[in-house]
């Protein structure tokens, strides 16, 4: 999965899509209401775009500029039984449902490789097992789209809860991921909810999950301890600037390869 961040990041002809022919799918990791239309469709057709992931921060961005959502904070605050939250859940699902509607033909065509969107349960449960699969099942009900992923972090308790969310058939995206171990282990938990729901006698067909590995948050870490490194005499390290997430990303590939 290659991600872009930005509507404005995507190229004007179609290398994007030529990446097709290399097994690349081109992700957007960005959602906004007045996106969601001719503006995603364009990006679909012309770009070949295979999916797109959310989180609150791109939420918050979205819903606190701009007009796009003010009528619909009018009318669920109108309601008078919605708190900040819920009012904030209801508007995202609702973008989360019309992406997953306009990423279906995606999804349709591909057999079910690509063509989903994601959405990420809340942060403050990274270290909840429990509470995790709670929320995940609550968010994949709510949304009730069949190329939905819920976003689960890839935190020892959220590896626990990955295995029964695979094993009950619902879609998901593992994030925070940085180390091998830690690619290992959802990978790990990923066979075994598939067995798990296989052993029951259900179908593991239509069950995805993508593995959201972390790669330029590694090297805005790393690079600022070479550049130390570096400054004090070791000149190197240098040559490493830029290079250690990509090496480790590629570790990771040759473990999904086994």
């Amino acid at each position: 999965m290659n991600v872009i961040n930005k509507p404005g990041e995507m190229a004007t002809g179609n290398s994007l899509k030529q990446m097709e022919a290399y097994g690349q799918s081109p992700w957007l990791d960005f959602i906004q209401r007045s996106f969601i239309g001719p503006k995603l469709q364009e990006i679909i057709d012309r770009d070949g775009l295979k999916g797109i992931t959310s989180n609150p921060a791109i939420f918050e961005k979205a819903m606190g500029s701009g007009t796009d959502y003010d009528d619909g904070f009018k009318a669920l605050a109108e309601q008078g039984d919605m708190d900040a939250l819920d009012i904030y859940e209801a508007l995202a699902v609702q973008d989360i449902q019309a992406a997953c509607d306009m990423m279906l033909p995606v999804y349709e065509a591909t057999g079910k490789v690509d063509g989903y969107v994601s959405i990420e349960v809340s942060p403050y449960l990274a270290l909840h097992t429990d509470e995790t699969i709670a929320e995940a099942r609550r968010l994949w009900k709510w949304v009730d789209r069949k190329n939905l992923m819920v976003k689960v972090p890839g935190t020892d308790k959220g590896v626990a809860a990955i295995q029964t969310l695979i094993s009950e058939g619902i879609n998901i995206n593992v994030t925070l991921l940085f180390a091998q171990k830690a690619y290992e282990a959802v990978a790990e938990a990923f066979i075994a909810g598939l067995e798990t729901r296989a052993g029951k006698g259900e179908s593991v067909a239509d069950i995805a999950s993508v593995a959201s590995f972390f790669v330029s948050r590694i090297d805005v870490a790393i690079d600022k301890k070479i550049d130390e490194r570096v400054a004090a005499g070791e000149t190197g390290l240098k040559a490493l600037r830029g290079k250690i997430a990509i090496a480790n990303a590629k570790m990771a590939y040759q473990h999904y390869l086994k």
